[in-house]
């Protein structure tokens, strides 16, 4: 089974680079700029000699080369739609019942026909809400779009309709969780997938052994689709089939070794975005013992950190040069520093903010202009002069500290 699952590896990366490089700008300037040949690449091993492509850069392609870099594979017309991510990337949407592949994390986890499921991640510009949406649907799932509403409200709707189930990021699970509890009226949820924000052990405890709910992990990302996703055993994710992963060493890119943390690292042969050697800036590390579920190819051991410029916080990303955008033109502000750091299993979000002399400053209003920006609401605390030092790092992410 592992020999079979090395040739599905090889001739994914083999057709996507062939595929990539007659239809996308991107992968065929970089081809050429390494100077290597679609004919030379006929497994995974040769991939080596192919430049990995940031995530962080693309912002940059993007601007010089709207709306996606010379990335896409088709006319933007075909396209369903054109998401908006933070960076800020825009990620386009081909028009197939469940685009990103989610179906596979969700049938793994337990949905199907019949199951009633909240959806809490935005429909709103970002890609989450429907990438779920669709792969629920394709599963047999009837689904509640809770996207972005209020606690209180997506509580109801899932009370209402007798919800059997969750999609979100594990912190808000927890919070309706908590909060119906609180109201003397539970929430039936048998299981939940969540992703887009880490799931600490304690977490996993708290919603299993506390309310019930069994709960698995998926790793997707909005270039990717799904990445990764946990089986029932739930020791690391799976590949997911249609993908080539590499975990490379953060700097010279050189494979990491069986437990040794590196940049994972995703070839996909979608026809609409194919990416070659696209880092995610994601750290995780192989686990290749064989799994008791009797799925073929190694396991990705989980999140263990990022190597990129971005933060995520309550599932979304936050870039330093986001900040700068919310925050460099504005007068009264002279520096600042932005914060992530847990509350038990919460993310909070500070922004630390000094006056220029003689100046006031509105903390409500700047918290509103930066929600604009990043897509979340802050908390800015005023600090005084000389608080943060010239050579602080805009963003900071102190839940690794």
């Amino acid at each position: 089974m592992r020999e079979d699952w090395s040739e599905l590896q090889d001739r994914i990366a083999a057709l996507t680079v062939s595929y990539g490089a007659q239809h996308s700008d991107e992968i065929e300037r970089r081809l050429a700029r390494a100077g290597v040949r679609p004919a030379d690449v006929g497994g995974v091993a040769d991939l080596g000699a192919v430049p990995v492509l940031a995530k962080d850069e693309l912002p940059e392609l993007q601007a010089a080369d709207p709306p996606f870099g010379g990335m896409l594979a088709v006319a933007p017309g075909s396209l369903a739609r054109i998401h908006r991510s933070p960076g800020p990337i825009n990620d386009p949407q081909g028009t197939g019942a469940d685009f990103s592949r989610l179906r596979t994390a969700l049938e793994a986890a337990g949905f199907g026909p019949g199951d009633v499921v909240l959806n809490s991640f935005s429909y709103h510009l970002t890609p989450g809400g429907l990438m779920l949406d669709g792969g629920l649907r394709a599963a047999g799932c009837v689904v509640i779009p809770g996207g972005s509403s209020a606690i209180a409200a997506q509580t109801e709707a899932a009370l209402a309709a007798g919800a059997t189930g969750y999609t979100g990021i594990p912190q808000v699970l927890l919070t309706l969780l908590e909060r119906a509890e609180e109201s003397g009226r539970p929430l039936g949820f048998a299981r939940a997938l969540v992703t887009g924000a880490a799931l600490p052990p304690s977490l996993r405890a708290r919603l299993q052994d506390g309310f019930g709910v069994d709960v698995y992990q998926a790793y997707a990302a909005a270039d990717t689709g799904l990445i990764g996703y946990e089986c029932a055993e739930k020791d690391g994710w799976h590949v997911a089939p249609e993908v080539v992963v590499e975990v490379l060493l953060p700097g010279d890119d050189r494979p990491a070794a069986e437990g040794e943390a590196g940049q994972v690292v995703v070839t996909s042969p979608n026809e609409v975005y194919p990416l070659v050697r696209f880092g995610t800036g994601d750290l995780s590390a192989w686990n290749r013992a064989p799994c008791l579920c009797g799925r073929p190819g190694p396991r990705l051991a989980g999140f263990l950190g990022r190597v990129g410029e971005g933060v995520k916080v309550r599932g979304m990303f936050v870039h330093p040069r986001e900040l700068a955008v919310a925050l460099g033109p504005d007068p009264a502000v002279v520096r600042y520093q932005a914060v992530v750091s847990a509350e038990g299993a919460r993310d909070v979000f500070t922004v630390r903010v000094e006056a220029a002399a003689g100046r006031v400053i509105d903390a409500a209003g700047l918290a509103g202009r930066i929600r604009e920006v990043v897509k979340i609401r802050p908390a800015v605390e005023v600090v005084p002069s000389g608080t943060i030092p010239d050579e602080a790092r805009p963003l900071v992410d102190a839940r690794e500290e």
